[in-house]
């Protein structure tokens, strides 16, 4: 639709749309600031302890050494590349699996109990023991981070293919569509949505298996910083890191909410 073809009304309700995101997000941005601040008044007037908590200019004078140093992008180039690669590894992997078991309901009903069952285990808990099976290195750490999103991918695909409306299979079905024109036409599409929420919440837990992961065995990264920073009593480093790593993971986030955009405008 081109513009000239759009209501006043209609534009008028789009220019609110927007002053509303440009609100929520002026907002968040003000918090976050007003955060920061509160946080470093309380550590000048002491009335938090600084070796435990530090505080926003510490944080950044370290940033800022580590940054020059170049040891800063190597840790993040690492830890990003895990988290990426187990990230795409979990949600393909999961989503190739959750097609085939919607094209056998037999399979489906044999390894019903099993994803159950590897749902409910604690996949931090088994991470040594999927490094000791893979490898220490960074094999080890990606196949840590697929076994974390794995299964839910898979679940909450099932489920989605599982729900597409029977009115709508059957008639393609009608028509004489193959099992692959229903997929393609009908599960597939119906499905984005949720394919769309399964890529915001794997990447949490791509991070979650890649920080457990660097916290075991890995000699790089933004999990080994926490860790070393921990051991040493360095809480800056500790707090520097867990800021890089919630911003690269809202950049991640940001990416996939794009995504969303361009696939469900219609």
């Amino acid at each position: 639709m081109s513009k000239n073809n759009i209501s006043k009304g209609h534009e008028k309700y789009l220019a609110s749309i927007k002053k509303r995101n440009r609100t929520i997000l002026i907002t968040q941005i003000s918090v976050f600031i007003l955060g920061l601040i509160l946080w470093e008044v309380a550590a000048h007037f002491k009335w938090i302890d600084t070796f435990l908590t530090s505080y926003p200019s510490q944080i950044w004078k370290l940033f800022v050494n580590y940054t020059k140093n170049g040891n800063l992008f190597y840790h993040i180039g690492i830890s990003v590349f895990e988290t990426v690669a187990g990230f795409l590894g979990g949600t393909l992997l999961g989503f190739i699996i959750a097609i085939g078991l919607w094209w056998s309901k037999f399979w489906a009903k044999v390894f019903d109990p099993y994803l159950v069952m590897l749902n409910s285990l604690p996949k931090t808990a088994l991470a040594p023991i999927i490094i000791i099976w893979v490898g220490a290195g960074y094999s080890g750490i990606i196949v840590t981070a697929i076994s974390v999103s794995i299964i839910v991918t898979i679940m909450n695909m099932y489920e989605s293919f599982m729900s597409v409306d029977e009115d709508l299979i059957k008639l393609l079905n009608t028509f004489g569509a193959t099992k692959f024109q229903v997929l393609r036409k009908v599960v597939l599409p119906s499905s984005i949505p949720t394919l769309i929420n399964t890529l915001k919440i794997n990447i949490g837990l791509s991070w979650v298996g890649v920080i457990v992961g660097e916290f075991l065995v890995s000699k790089a990264g933004i999990g080994y910083l926490i860790v070393y920073g921990g051991q040493v009593f360095k809480l800056d480093l500790v707090m520097m890191s867990v800021f890089i790593l919630a911003i690269i993971s809202v950049l991640m986030y940001r990416i996939v909410a794009i995504i969303e955009n361009k696939f469900t405008r219609w």
